[in-house]
């Protein structure tokens, strides 16, 4: 465990003690000046809502140390958007995809062979020009430029794609739908629940008031009537 990893672990254990068994409580989350990342019970400026919860019991440290606080996946962020924003695809979908496929580990190796963060078989990472699989920034680069081309071939259902990143584009054109393999149905399932849970950016909209005979600029995440939608 990495020493990062130890001081959240122990910062969640410290924290989580001194909260009130029955009163709701908020958890907020931020980088320090040093990088380093901050668990609280009170807000800051910079800082993220992570968890609201009623009880010591339900813990928000189950979620954090899951997802939210994960500084596995979170340093790989630049690269998904990067590679999601040329390809026109989903970058929750890329982390849901890295996410079942080999859990952000750079390194991980299937038994059939597929290799790194978005588990490319031999074959496919000659032919995206992936000389070394293990190496993030080209496994993502080529995993992203391949689902690209599997929403392509299926006319962007995302469904169908997944199940043929998972079994191959043969089957699901074979069965003309997921094929009927218990694990390809489970991946799919799960990649589409991860995806529909993942944040939403939100809408600002925004509102000119005057203000002493000067116009002021107002933004919200509200939409009043006549506001202005500058952000989706």
């Amino acid at each position: 465990m990495s020493s990062n990893s130890t001081r959240i672990l122990l910062g969640a254990i410290l924290l989580s003690a001194t909260l009130p068994a029955a009163a709701q409580a908020q958890i907020y989350s931020w980088r320090d000046a040093e990088g380093r990342i901050v668990l609280s019970d009170k807000p800051n400026s910079g800082g993220e809502l992570v968890k609201t919860y009623s009880t010591q019991q339900d813990s928000p440290f189950r979620t954090t140390a899951k997802g939210i606080v994960n500084e596995r996946a979170a340093q790989y962020d630049a690269l998904i958007e990067e590679n999601a924003t040329a390809h026109g695809v989903s970058p929750h979908l890329v982390r849901a995809v890295i996410q079942q496929e080999s859990a952000f580990n750079p390194n991980a190796r299937s038994h059939k062979g597929a290799m790194g963060l978005m588990q490319l078989m031999p074959a496919t990472a000659t032919e995206l020009g992936v000389s070394d699989p293990y190496d993030p920034s080209e496994n993502i680069r080529g995993g992203v430029t391949y689902l690209k081309g599997l929403l392509t071939k299926f006319s962007q259902n995302v469904e169908l794609a997944l199940a043929a990143y998972n079994a191959g584009p043969r089957a699901v054109t074979k069965y003309g739908s997921v094929p009927p393999y218990r694990e390809t149905q489970d991946y799919v399932t799960k990649i589409k629940t991860a995806v529909d849970a993942a944040p939403k950016p939100k809408r600002i909209y925004k509102t000119v008031e005057i203000v002493n005979g000067r116009e002021v600029p107002r933004f919200s995440t509200e939409e009043t009537p006549g506001a202005e939608l500058v952000k989706k």
